[in-house]
């Protein structure tokens, strides 16, 4: 288990590098300083297997959740992004995509403020296949340095999640790169949220690389 801003200040340098594992090394997140349009830094993100990076990794789409009787204590609940989710391929995006992993080791990321109960370690065991000292678990409270640089990281993916609500073809996505506002983060977690959605909604800028027919891209 990586603390990666619970008990652990951590940092913006590590939220870049939980951007990158996110998107199971297949994309670049970088720093960029500088004052583009007045604001003083920016997330950089590119990748040139977009739809495997993004959907099939970076994607938060595995809901975890435990009951109070199920921790002895209180209830759990996170969405699990990164590279494990392709092992378990519990969500049906994986079967549109036509992709699963195979591996004796994985990772995955959870936005949460305290370690995940041993009911959810041992599911994510269970449903990866894998033995313990195969799994990862990087922990990233959105109110933290590295919590809020890794989310805004997703400004990418949340283009490629629209494109493909849009019905886009995947498979006629080759690649792309996309930009976004890092925000200070806030101890509020409602508020550190809202800092780093509006960073992406409003502030996000996005280039994709795309195959096919025109009337296809015209209409994206």
């Amino acid at each position: 288990i990586v603390d990666a801003g619970i008990a652990t200040r951590g940092s913006i340098a590590a939220g870049l590098l939980v951007g990158e594992i996110c998107m199971g090394g297949l994309g670049h997140v970088t720093l960029r300083a500088g004052g583009l349009e007045g604001w003083p830094t920016w997330i950089e993100v590119s990748s040139a297997q977009p739809v495997l990076a993004c959907l099939g990794s970076q994607y938060a789409g595995w809901s975890l959740a435990a009951s109070k009787e199920e921790t002895g204590g209180k209830k759990f609940f996170s969405l699990g992004s990164g590279p494990a989710r392709a092992l378990a391929g519990k969500e049906k995006l994986f079967t549109e995509l036509g992709y699963r992993d195979r591996a004796d080791s994985g990772v995955l990321v959870l936005e949460v403020d305290r370690q995940p109960p041993k009911v959810i370690i041992d599911k994510l065991l269970r449903d990866c296949g894998l033995e313990p000292k195969g799994l990862t678990l990087i922990l990233t409270p959105t109110t933290s340095l590295a919590g809020t640089t890794q989310v805004v990281a997703r400004v990418l993916e949340v283009a490629l999640h629209k494109a493909h609500e849009l019905g886009f073809a995947l498979g006629n996505i080759v690649g792309g790169s996309a930009a976004a506002p890092l925000p200070a983060p806030s101890p509020d977690g409602v508020q550190a949220m809202g800092r780093t959605n509006d960073a992406i909604l409003y502030g996000g800028r996005v280039h994709l690389t795309v195959r096919g027919d025109d009337s296809a891209a015209r209409d994206l």
